[in-house]
């Protein structure tokens, strides 16, 4: 079981991330406007899985900018920004922000949370996802995975993008 923090306090997980060079798990999330966004494991567009508490915080509206900024230099490469938001909060944020280059989906009634082992289990974020990032490759093998330490912290863009080369 893969732990973080939230202001310096231990905050477990229900489990740990994928492990890199293992089949990313399938997910069937809900988008801003209620569409599905999924995957199957072991196809598709590489994919970069911006994992995150709320988009109602600082850190985690930087995120989804930053991504969305560099999602538009990444050819072939789909950016999933992923929290616990309802539809309508993701829609309002990135209509607000000219989100437009990231898919905004919600995991609040899936399994992700628990398939992707990013579920806060401890803390005041008990119940809400992690901070991490996961990069999987076009034939759905994990290239890359971080779990942030410290989840007012902002992921490593840099090494995200880099295991993408």
């Amino acid at each position: 079981m893969a732990s973080t923090a939230l202001g310096g306090n231990p905050a477990t997980l229900v489990g740990d991330l994928p492990a890199v060079g293992s089949p990313a798990p399938g997910y069937d999330l809900v988008g801003a406007d209620f569409a599905q966004v999924t995957r199957t494991p072991g196809a598709g567009a590489r994919t970069v899985l911006n994992i995150f508490p709320s988009v109602d915080t600082g850190v985690c509206a930087a995120s989804v900018r930053r991504f969305n900024e560099l999602a538009a230099g990444l050819p072939d490469t789909v950016v999933v920004c992923v929290s616990q938001d309802l539809p309508f909060a993701l829609a309002r944020f990135c209509g607000a922000e000219g989100i437009d280059d990231v898919v905004a989906a919600s995991s609040f009634r899936s399994t992700f949370p628990t398939d992707y082992g990013v579920l806060l289990t401890s803390s005041a974020f008990e119940g809400l996802l992690a901070r991490a990032v996961v990069v999987v490759d076009g034939t759905g093998t994990v290239v890359h995975t971080e779990l942030v330490p410290e989840i007012g912290q902002e992921p490593d863009y840099d090494a995200a993008v880099a295991a993408l080369a």
